[in-house]
């Protein structure tokens, strides 16, 4: 009998190692990417249940064996004061209708006070970055921290109304110990909705920004105080109420 010969089909080179380490990282961050987008384009629409804030004070909380309650209530925006985000606005970014999500102008004076007097560099965050930190991401300072938030605000502005990332820092934001948006530091400190809010205690609210641990809104410092004074004459200068009303939707 003739002799059968097998052909033998050449094997699959496999990816060196390095490779094939490089290509599941690269879906990876392709996969990572994609639920940010996904997440982001979602919550213009869908209120959100919890903050990356908030989950950071549970687990602080829990990893110290402390209770820690959370007061959050989210309200739309027909339901919240315009006295509210209009001081807001005066107290923590004045240009919030016309940037992009940056305010370039803040963080040049910020380095030219860091340059000029040898100061700590501080902070020129928008309320659009405020979002995207509260939002998603952890406190610090890390370079991999702000890059992040840098990102997030991108997708922030591109995807929300001005008047949408309005309303979710109004109900996201931090104004007290486990106290979480107007709604619920409304109800805590003045025993009524955020729909009632004056513009003395709306400028009350802002003024303990942006540090609401330090700062107390029921036993507001002279500090405080003198800072509300400051924020309702900036919330005239602005034009109150009817400064907000032209945000878009």
């Amino acid at each position: 009998m003739p002799r059968v010969m097998r052909v033998r089909t050449p094997k699959r080179r496999r990816l060196p190692r390095v490779r094939r380490i490089l290509l599941a990282a690269l879906k990876l961050v392709g996969l990572i990417v994609a639920i940010s987008i996904v997440s982001v384009v979602a919550l213009r629409w869908i209120p959100p249940t919890t903050t990356a804030v908030m989950v950071e004070r549970r687990v602080g909380a829990l990893l110290g064996g402390q209770h820690y309650r959370v007061r959050y209530d989210w309200v739309g925006w027909n339901r919240i004061s315009p006295q509210a985000a209009v001081a807001v606005i005066a107290a923590e970014d004045q240009r919030f209708p016309d940037h992009n999500g940056f305010d370039v102008e803040a963080i040049q004076k910020a380095i030219d006070a860091h340059e000029r007097n040898g100061r700590r560099l501080r902070g020129a965050s928008t309320i659009s970055q405020q979002v995207a930190k509260n939002l998603f991401l952890w406190s610090g300072r890390s370079f991999v921290r702000k890059g992040l938030e840098a990102y997030f605000t991108v997708l922030i502005e591109l995807a929300w109304p001005k008047r949408r990332i309005l309303e979710v820092y109004l109900n996201i934001v931090e104004l007290g110990d486990g106290v979480f948006g107007v709604e619920a530091a409304s109800r805590r400190y003045f025993h009524k909705p955020a729909s009632r809010l004056t513009p003395d205690e709306a400028a009350l609210l802002a003024a303990v920004l942006p540090n609401p641990i330090r700062f107390h809104v029921d036993r507001p410092s002279a500090y405080v105080q003198e800072r509300r004074g400051w924020i309702l004459e900036q919330m005239g200068q602005l034009g109150g109420a009817g400064f907000v009303r032209q945000l878009q939707d």
